[in-house]
């Protein structure tokens, strides 16, 4: 797959992943839309994209938010060609199910899965006529909590579970059309999004993640795991024996919990 001169949209773009994709796109000659919550960071970026040979246009906006969406599509309509979409945002905040409040399961729930979900609907139809000829790309940010649904992720883990399932019917609705949707499971990734997680658990760098990812996308992939090597074992257990990860999980479950329970982007 082409990946020059892509014309989209990349949500949660003023840190991590989205910051690092928005880069990588740019490097190849993109023109982006830049979408997060918060205008001096998107700024922030404007200016790698544009130094790395991009060009950009940055949108502050709570993508929970009512009329945030419809934002997105009115920044665009005058574009010429959107054939790319990158739905990155997301929150997480872990911890016990009964101890969670109804502010952050609505959080994880409203910017992890609905976000996405309504803004690709309200821009299929720009991706389906921009994808006609070189093919329009979908890139959906998930988790590696979506191949093992770690204790006390339990909503968390609903969002981006969700999230994939979502991309994979998608893919499929989608067959033939020029839209080529992908999903990806980064692990554990050394963001401001993992500096509360004191569980131990291996990190891998954001360029890492990204090089991956561009490298997987630029060869076709629809799936694309970029978790750790040392998860896939647990990955492949968990498909084919989830309760021998139950076991193997339980006997430290009380410091995983102290280890998680502070984790929070919310």
């Amino acid at each position: 797959m082409n990946l020059a001169n892509r014309h989209g949209i990349v949500t949660g773009a003023g840190q991590g992943i989205g910051q690092a994709l928005a880069v990588a796109f740019a490097a190849q000659g993109g023109h982006l839309l830049l979408v997060g919550r918060t205008e001096k960071t998107l700024k922030e970026t404007a200016q790698l994209v544009e130094s790395a040979g991009g060009t950009a246009e940055v949108l502050a906006q709570d993508l929970s938010a009512p009329g945030a969406v419809d934002a997105v599509v009115r920044a665009v309509e005058s574009w010429d060609v959107v054939d790319l979409l990158v739905n990155n945002a997301g929150n997480v905040r872990a911890g016990r199910l009964e101890l969670s409040s109804d502010d952050d399961v609505r959080s994880m729930i409203d910017l992890n899965l609905t976000a996405p979900v309504l803004l690709t609907q309200a821009l299929l139809p720009h991706l389906r006529a921009s994808g006609a000829d070189a093919g329009s790309v979908v890139l959906n940010i998930s988790s590696s909590i979506a191949l093992v649904a770690m204790p006390f992720y339990a909503v968390y883990a609903a969002t981006k579970t969700g999230l994939a399932a979502f991309g994979e019917s998608l893919r499929r609705e989608l067959h033939g059309t020029g839209v080529h949707v992908a999903t990806v499971y980064p692990g554990a990734t050394d963001t401001a999004m993992m500096t509360s997680n004191n569980a131990g658990w291996e990190t891998s760098s954001v360029a890492d993640v990204v090089a991956d990812v561009m490298a997987a996308l630029a060869e076709g992939a629809h799936e694309i795991n970029v978790t750790p090597q040392s998860e896939r074992d647990m990955q492949q257990l968990n498909a084919n024996d989830p309760l021998a990860v139950d076991a193997a999980i339980v006997p430290s479950l009380d410091d995983f919990e102290a280890g998680v329970r502070d984790h929070r982007s919310i």
